[in-house]
């Protein structure tokens, strides 16, 4: 309470200075001001009295009378500014006075160093360029309180410098996707985020109306429909980076709106996809982390290739001592595990649910989780020797799930069934004209989904999808 008393305190003196800057002919709000990045000042950069012109926002301030010095940030790092009163305009020097810590300004003059070596600006002109009317958090507690740091990012990333970092990291993540599929050969596609039917997950969708048309439309839940047509259509390599939305609950590993990798190859497998998702992966620690040390709480994540590949079923026998194939009562046994099924649930859906309860949370290591029940898996193919199990794998990581891939299924007969079983026969549920799509002939091909967030989330060692989405989504405030 006394904390809000102080801050609206210093708001009232910030709106009073500004009245007093536009009393002077003083814009508190300027326009466009030619500036450099700080960090073309520093460094091996750096000349005794080069000229320097610079903006930012004031961090601290010191200093009365006829000097204050002054830290200047901007997105390339920080430097000194030192405003003598005898070596400036007067209109300049007024405006120095009353800027306070928060404002943007820009600054021009001629750079030195201080005895304690550090580059100053000396300035000879000084401009307002946005007056801050509220006090930033006080730098010795700085943005602390996690909901306050989600809803009002513009101040956490003004504050935590290691957000920046975080986010600056995700920019370079999506490049180096993009770099490194470019490199072999794929196209970087776009498909509709508005769809009549809602399909290639099973998820449940976001639901709007389209006035002209007068229809239904739902915000795609996965592109993975639309990016298999371009392999009907003639293109063999192609990707989207895509946002996709789900209308499901939230939690520290899930956001309604997220953003996945997928990328499909006409003749490929779900084995090229692993070779491939492994190169990516790595290629992304190398140039984003410099293939620096990746972990999760105390644990070192090894990255080095190959990935370790374990079974579904055979994982979660080795680790409760059941085999649910052969147990008649699983659905007791999972309760007993402390796994919470439901009655309509199949075998391999309990079986599903007990690897994540008992699993998945172990594999801290890079693993492929592989033998999917074919039944689970609508739109891969099956292994030659066992129609029961998909050809497909799960890359899980830090106690999570961050790939999916498979053997796309090509056969249009066999995947209008597994839509109709999928669908409960409900004709109105299948996207028709999908199947009339391979009925014209797909080459077989491998597909492969990587939740971009989650991956930053471990590349970055965040505990939150929070913590890496800019602008996550939260409850209203009350």
């Amino acid at each position: 309470m006394e904390e809000d008393i102080k801050q609206n305190e210093q708001s009232e003196l910030r709106k009073k200075t500004r009245k007093e800057l536009i009393g002077s002919g003083i814009a508190p709000y300027g326009r466009a001001f030619s500036r450099s990045p700080i960090r073309e000042y520093l460094g091996e950069n750096f000349a005794e009295n080069k000229k320097a012109r610079v903006a930012g926002r004031i961090r601290a301030k010191r200093g009365h009378g006829k000097t204050l010095f002054m830290d200047l940030f901007d997105q390339s790092g920080k430097i000194q500014v030192y405003v003598r009163k005898d070596s400036i305009a007067e209109a300049a020097f007024s405006i120095a006075e009353k800027t306070d810590i928060g404002d943007i300004i820009g600054v021009e003059g001629s750079l030195f160093k201080t005895k304690t070596g550090e580059v100053t600006v000396i300035a000879d002109y000084v401009e307002m360029l946005a007056k801050s009317l509220h006090p930033l958090p006080e730098k010795w507690h700085g943005l602390k309180d996690v909901e306050t740091r989600y809803r009002q990012r513009y101040l956490d990333l003004i504050v935590n410098s290691e957000v920046r970092d975080t986010f600056i990291k995700r920019s370079l993540v999506i490049k180096t996707i993009r770099d490194h599929l470019d490199s072999r050969g794929f196209i970087e596609v776009e498909t509709p985020m508005m769809q009549s039917m809602a399909g290639g997950a099973a998820a449940k969708p976001f639901k709007t109306h389209h006035n002209a048309l007068g229809i239904d439309l739902y915000l795609r839940i996965a592109p993975e429909l639309f990016l298999k047509r371009l392999l009907v259509g003639g293109f063999e390599k192609v990707y989207e980076i895509n946002r996709n939305f789900r209308n499901e609950g939230i939690s520290r590993r899930h956001n309604p709106e997220f953003t996945m990798l997928e990328v499909y190859e006409a003749y490929s497998d779900f084995s090229g996809m692993m070779e491939l998702a492994e190169n990516i992966i790595v290629d992304i620690h190398k140039k984003v982390n410099a293939g620096g040390v990746v972990r999760h709480n105390d644990t070192e994540i090894i990255l080095d290739r190959p990935w370790k590949r374990i079974s579904l079923i055979e994982s979660v026998k080795n680790e409760t001592g059941v085999d649910f194939l052969a147990e008649k009562n699983f659905m007791q046994t999972a309760d007993k595990l402390g796994v919470k099924v439901e009655t309509e649930m199949s075998k391999w859906e309990v079986i599903n649910k007990v690897f994540e309860h008992a699993v998945e949370p172990k594999l801290i290591q890079p693993t492929f989780v592989v033998d999917y029940p074919s039944e689970m898996c609508p739109l891969s193919k099956t292994k030659k020797d066992n129609p029961d199990i998909a050809e497909r794998f799960e890359l899980f990581m830090a106690g999570q799930e961050l790939a999916n891939a498979y053997s796309e299924l090509n056969d249009p007969v066999e995947q209008k069934e597994r839509f109709l079983e999928q669908a409960k026969g409900d004709f109105l549920k299948v996207d028709i004209d999908y199947v009339k799509s391979l009925e014209y002939g797909m080459p077989p091909a491998g597909g492969l989904g990587i939740g971009i967030d989650r991956l930053i989330m471990v590349l970055t060692s965040k505990e939150s999808i929070r913590d890496v989405i800019l602008f996550p989504q939260l409850k209203p405030e009350a």
